[in-house]
């Protein structure tokens, strides 16, 4: 079976010409004329017109929906691939046809061990929304609750293990045919997809991220979030409460509401900052099939299989570096590198320095509304590789989502300043945390440990210098048993002594008489 789906990757990728992307790259004129060979027979001529991102976007597609959502994940990996590979790889969708409704039914009865009527009062059999790993069906529970019930496609582990396992061996071909092959690092690349999919394959996982969004932005002025109805929930079925709003790409059907698209796409802006700098926590996929309008405007967060966490560490670089890159302050900026970890601590400073302002300079010459937020931050991922700064997972992840963020807000106002818009955010939340606010914040928040601890100072201290004066202790007792030891064996041999000239002592005796 895994020969079979091998065979159909292979010929999906010299039907769409992917084999020449890796073999006229190679330096060897064997590799070329193969490659010219394949697309003389097997190459479908109407793609001649095609680059060769849009034709590796058209085979993930004829692939199925792992390989969708692989060149979707693939196309977050911004610091490892060029630019127009990164932007088709983006428009990849899942449009994936449901699974018959038996079925999906049977999956809901399977999950809850009853019949679908003893669980809800009425169920939707046709789904409003299918993608590769789950499908969404309205229903409503016997209490009276409307609800969206999100379900898992019936046998997805065995199919994910599969095409896994072919993806890993593509992996490893790439690596070996093609000369970029091991900067891209495919196997990397594939070992993270698998981490989300499988990820996605336990939707009491995406509960809890919902619901822990949800806490965050609990009576919010600009977002809502799904109630999750945990009573309902198992690691194959989700329910939550249902939404009501219209497609935030939809902007035509938006404007006749009489939603304000300036303000919107400011709050877009506000919410993705609160939820990287005062949370930590953001949703890391908030594409336009993720996002809805209410009918009061706020936004309406649908989807919560892939989030992102952020520590004190991080939050801290990248306000730092934003502030920074604002005030054109390129030593600050070299300087946060390696003061958070991520460049070696030989790294000169001045050289990165020239390197970040050689990427900057350009980029503020232009008007800020025109400036790119996320491009800005690709771009210093890529310079950074070439001091090996270790570009942390977290972060692609944001700058991946502050893309479709930014992305988002200019398609809702084309003169969004993101500049404008972040700075005081970001310049109240230093001053947060930096002033004393954030002094007696972190004192209120350290006290519960100086309470236990303070009290121990003095058994500690004395335990400490019990340890460091332990070592002498054992060498004056180790030292003490050896002379013991010696001594035992004097006694020994004195006696020893004793008994043979004892014994010399009778012989003599009985000789002499």
């Amino acid at each position: 079976m895994r020969l079979l789906r091998l065979a159909k990757i292979f010929a999906v990728g010299i039907r769409y010409g992917l084999d020449q992307m890796l073999l006229e790259h190679e330096p060897t004129g064997h590799a070329r004329g193969l490659a010219r060979l394949s697309r003389s027979l097997f190459f479908w001529r109407h793609l001649e017109a095609q680059t060769e991102a849009a034709r590796l976007r058209l085979a993930l597609e004829a692939l199925g929906p792992i390989f969708v959502k692989f060149g979707q994940v693939l196309s977050t990996r911004r610091d490892l691939l060029p630019p127009d590979l990164a932007d088709e790889l983006a428009k990849l969708q899942d449009q994936v046809p449901p699974i018959p409704s038996d079925q999906a039914v049977a999956e809901v009865e399977k999950a809850y061990g009853k019949p679908l009527e003893q669980v809800f009062a009425q169920f939707d059999r046709e789904p409003v929304a299918s993608a590769s790993v789950a499908q969404v069906h309205f229903a409503r529970l016997h209490n009276g609750r409307e609800v969206a019930v999100k379900v898992l496609r019936p046998g997805m582990r065995s199919v994910i293990a599969h095409d896994i396992a072919l993806l890993e061996t593509l992996a490893g071909l790439v690596e070996k045919l093609w000369a970029d092959g091991k900067r891209l690092k495919p196997r990397e690349v594939v070992g993270e997809f698998a981490k989300h999919l499988y990820d996605e394959l336990d939707l009491m996982r995406e509960a809890a991220n919902c619901s822990q969004l949800g806490r965050n932005f609990k009576n919010s002025p600009l977002l809502l979030v799904p109630e999750v109805y945990w009573d309902w929930c198992t690691p194959s079925v989700m329910v939550m409460e249902r939404m009501v709003g219209t497609p935030v790409g939809q902007i035509e059907r938006l404007k006749e509401q009489g939603i304000d698209l300036k303000a919107l796409s400011r709050a877009g802006v506000e919410i993705f900052f609160t939820q990287v700098f005062r949370d930590g926590f953001f949703h890391a996929d908030m594409h336009p099939g993720n996002i809805f309008v209410h009918g009061d405007g706020r936004y309406i967060a649908l989807d919560f299989g892939i989030v992102a966490t952020l520590n004190d560490n991080d939050k801290n670089y990248l306000a730092l570096n934003f502030l920074a890159f604002f005030r054109r302050d390129y030593k600050r900026v070299a300087e946060a590198h390696i003061e958070s970890g991520w460049a070696p601590p030989e790294t000169r400073v001045d050289e990165l320095e020239a390197a970040i302002r050689a990427v900057c300079e350009p980029i503020f010459d232009r008007p800020l509304k025109d400036i790119s937020f996320g491009k800005l931050l690709l771009r210093l991922f890529q310079t950074s590789r070439r001091f090996h700064v270790e570009i942390q997972p977290q972060l692609v992840m944001l700058q991946k989502t502050l893309l479709n963020i930014e992305g988002l807000g200019r398609q809702l106002d084309p003169d969004l300043d993101l500049w404008k818009t972040a700075k005081p955010f970001l310049e109240n939340w230093m001053g947060d945390q930096m002033g004393w606010r954030g002094f007696l914040r972190n004192l209120k928040n350290e006290a519960p440990y100086w309470a236990r601890t303070l009290p121990q100072i003095p058994r500690l201290a004395h335990q400490s210098l019990a340890r460091a004066a332990r070592p002498e202790e054992e060498t004056r007792a180790q030292m003490a048993e050896l002379r013991a030891t010696l001594a035992r064996q004097d006694r020994w041999l004195h006696l020893l002594l004793l008994l043979a000239a004892g014994a010399l002592a009778l012989e003599a005796m009985r000789y002499l008489a």
